[in-house]
């Protein structure tokens, strides 16, 4: 990729999502980055305020399709280069199936594989055609040929859905010519991955980047981390 750039990043208020609005922006792409709460964007504005690229900060919840439809009017004479979706949640009350809610379960079946597809759809006519990316948040956990220890089931599976998903999308695409990645960012040290975690936010977003620049143009779909190594399906 060459030239000024810009990015769609959804989930941005902390961890990686403010971590990849941070690096794209200290590489002087144009950002737009969403966020849910006001924390969030208190987060982002003070990052917006760094002499880099531009940054500007929306609202939405995934979840809403409502909302969602308002984000896409609100954006809709912008073209972007990259869409990244990074959303991620676990069940509070259980890991596995036995003993998670019901109405867990499908929260995160919904926020971390429905929703984002749902979104990524809406902006699919916004993307450049040739160099443009549409990347997801997946994880290493969502490997269903490397699921040897049925470690957090039902986040595992979730991200396994979002994979899936992520190929019907690019199967969908017709004539347009982007490029699909589900990406796995590590084991990171962030909320979700906690402290014992080997890679910082930096460390994994930059990676992440890396492989989206090196891969912009591929018009390939790929399940990917955060090294550019290919993972197993």
């Amino acid at each position: 990729m060459t030239g000024t750039q810009s990015a769609l990043v959804v989930g941005a208020s902390r961890g990686l999502g403010l971590g990849l609005a941070a690096e794209l922006q200290g590489r002087g792409w144009d950002v737009v980055a969403t966020v849910r709460e006001v924390a969030g964007a208190r987060r982002l504005e003070a990052l917006a305020a760094q002499p880099a690229g531009r940054l500007c900060i929306e609202r939405v919840d995934i979840n809403d399709d409502d909302a969602v439809a308002a984000l896409r009017r609100r954006l809709d004479a912008r073209i972007f280069d990259l869409l990244f979706v990074n959303a991620g949640i676990a069940p509070a009350r259980g890991h596995d199936v036995l003993h998670a809610e019901r109405d867990e379960i499908a929260l995160v079946f919904q926020t971390n594989a429905v929703s984002p597809v749902r979104l990524a759809r809406r902006f699919v006519d916004r993307m450049r055609e040739g160099p443009g990316v549409i990347a997801f948040m997946s994880s290493g956990l969502g490997s269903i040929a490397d699921n040897t220890h049925g470690y957090s089931e039902i986040y595992s599976a979730s991200k396994a859905a979002l994979n899936s998903l992520t190929r019907s999308l690019a199967a969908k695409l017709g004539g347009r010519r982007l490029t699909v990645l589900a990406m796995a960012p590590g084991w990171v040290r962030t909320d979700m991955g906690g402290p014992a975690a080997p890679l910082t936010v930096a460390e994994s977003v930059r990676g992440l980047i890396d492989v989206i620049e090196a891969r912009a143009g591929t018009l390939r779909h790929g399940f990917v981390d955060y090294r550019g190594r290919e993972l197993a399906w």
